[in-house]
């Protein structure tokens, strides 16, 4: 072989390569490569001032999944009807970025597949470590949230009974129980920080999932739900008309209800920095005072919601602890329910009278002072200004859920709700933009349920429905352009929620929870069989 002609046809072949790379850099130099508007044409005016993803540069950036040419001429011979169609139709002919081209799994079972992902197993507790050990496996939200949080847990449950996953259910009642023992109640969330308060108090109300009918397993769980009664009332002690304690507030009649509050007046320890620069901006109070109002806020859930701000507006007016909140009293009323029912069916009359006169005296008061019927809504309390609080959020609609309206009252609570609450894609956590994520935009798959539930309760099915298609919706919509489930969402613009202390999580346990009952409940609602 002639290694010296092939060593010349190889630098002769470089050379023709070179020479050609050089041409095409001086072509570029006076010809630009085609932009996504002039390659695209109608195509792109069309997804563009729809605003199919809402973002202009989202699709600028997508890159196709075959020729323009080709692209182009399926879409010429047959323009798609409409916004969805037209979406669906870019998806299938580009790879969006940030976008899924197509949801590997439909919704439901999508879910399905997530459980396992979020199960944990239990775990020894370790030296200077913060995870409090559990004894039975258990599911947690996702994203941040590594450990059981109490509320979240309630709407987590109702989806794993939906599919089928009742072992897991009783599992983690046994968990809180487990908790109520060492702690007294069942803290905010498994670690050792959140063990000075709780969250609205849902136990109760897990109970009703389960399917174990072991007599003894029953009365263990009874012990720990008076146990968590205790927890809750045990400022009766020292309460006074004008002076609460703890958790309990004396209402100018009398009446007991509660607020929500925490053992500590530091800073949390997960969000120390941000406690502490709130602290800093508020003149005239003593810091432990906002830090304990902080906490507070923690405990409702709703941290932060303009629920909790003095001028409806500003954490640094944050005055939780001053609050009588109607979710929190109308949750008290259901334990106080269940009490009195598993005191019955166990066969302690006395305790069952005690529970059942308890609740309805608490269920009198919550209508004395947290309904205005004047604005058609249930309202928190101020006790300072003696008054309810101005502006609607969808708290109204937990006396619905627990049962403590009347058929009156929760129509009214209905009209109010179709008017002012229902958005686009859900219900309205609020009707105020403070920047926080328990106000407006956000809608949060617990109030989704609350209020569905609440408005079946009372026979008002068609707004119940109306509200779970929306909500069903946004979150199929946004997994298909994500390929996630999120801890909330924006339900004006039905796309991914935001603001807090921390970016929009996914997993997300009680997103997917109300997502798989809410289906389970109404299957006409499901994405996968849509025509």
């Amino acid at each position: 072989m002639d290694f010296g002609a092939v060593r010349l046809s190889r630098v002769s072949s470089i050379r023709r390569v070179c020479l050609a790379f050089v041409a095409a850099i001086a072509l570029g130099a006076n010809q630009a490569p085609p932009t996504p508007s002039e390659l695209y044409g109608d195509l792109f005016v069309e997804v563009q001032e729809q605003r199919i993803f809402g973002d202009n540069k989202t699709f600028v950036d997508a890159v196709p999944l075959r020729a323009p040419e080709q692209i182009m001429a399926d879409y010429r011979a047959a323009p798609p009807a409409d916004e969805e169609a037209l979406r669906a139709f870019v998806l299938a002919n580009f790879s969006v970025p940030g976008i899924a081209p197509t949801a590997p799994l439909a919704l439901r079972e999508h879910i399905r597949a997530l459980w396992p992902d979020l199960v944990r197993q239990p775990r020894k507790e370790v030296e200077g470590g913060s995870l409090i050990a559990l004894p039975l496996p258990y599911v947690v939200p996702g994203g941040r949230f590594r450990e059981i949080y109490y509320w979240d847990t309630y709407f987590t449950m109702e989806g794993l009974r939906a599919d089928g996953e009742a072992v897991l259910v009783d599992n983690m009642i046994d968990d809180f129980v487990s908790l109520i023992e060492r702690f007294g109640h069942v803290p905010n969330g498994t670690r050792t920080y959140y063990v000075s308060r709780s969250q609205p108090p849902f136990f109760a109300l897990t109970l009703d999932l389960s399917e174990n009918t072991d007599p003894v397993v029953i009365a263990r769980r009874l012990a720990a739900l008076r146990t968590e009664y205790a927890f809750w009332t045990r400022g009766e002690r020292c309460a006074t008309k004008g002076s609460p304690c703890e958790r309990v507030v004396v209402m100018p009649d009398g009446s007991i209800l509660n607020r929500y509050w925490d053992g500590r007046d530091t800073p949390r320890d997960e969000s120390f920095a941000e406690d502490r620069a709130t602290a800093a901006e508020v003149e005239g109070e003593p810091a432990e005072k906002v830090y304990r109002n902080l906490r507070a806020a923690a405990e409702s859930g709703w941290d932060f919601s303009s629920r909790w701000f003095a001028d409806g507006r500003t954490l640094a007016t944050i005055r939780t602890t001053d609050i009588v909140p109607v979710d929190l009293n109308s949750l008290l009323y259901a334990m106080e329910m269940r009490i009195a029912r598993g005191c019955r069916e166990a066969g302690d009359q006395a305790c069952a009278d005690g529970f059942a006169a308890r609740a309805s005296a608490r269920r009198a008061a919550i209508r004395k002072y947290l309904w205005v019927d004047g604005e058609a809504r249930y309202a928190d309390w101020s006790r300072l200004e003696n008054r309810p609080i101005p502006g609607l959020t969808a708290a109204t609609l937990y006396p619905l859920f627990t049962g403590v309206a009347t058929p009156d009252e929760a129509g009214k609570v209905a009209r109010t709700t179709q008017e002012r609450l229902v958005a686009p894609g859900g219900l309205r956590t609020s009707l105020v933009r403070t920047g926080q994520q328990w106000d407006a935009p956000n809608g949060w798959a617990p109030l989704q349920w609350i209020a569905v539930m609440g408005l079946e309760r009372y026979g008002h099915d068609e707004l119940a429905r109306q509200i779970a298609s929306r909500w069903i919706d946004t979150v199929d919509r946004t997994y298909r352009e994500t390929g996630k489930m999120l801890e909330k969402y924006d339900v004006e613009e039905q796309k991914p929620g935001g603001g807090g202390e921390y970016p929009t999580q996914d997993g997300f346990g009680w997103t997917n929870g109300v997502a798989s009952a809410l289906l389970e409940k109404y299957p006409g609602l499901d994405p996968a069989d849509a025509p």
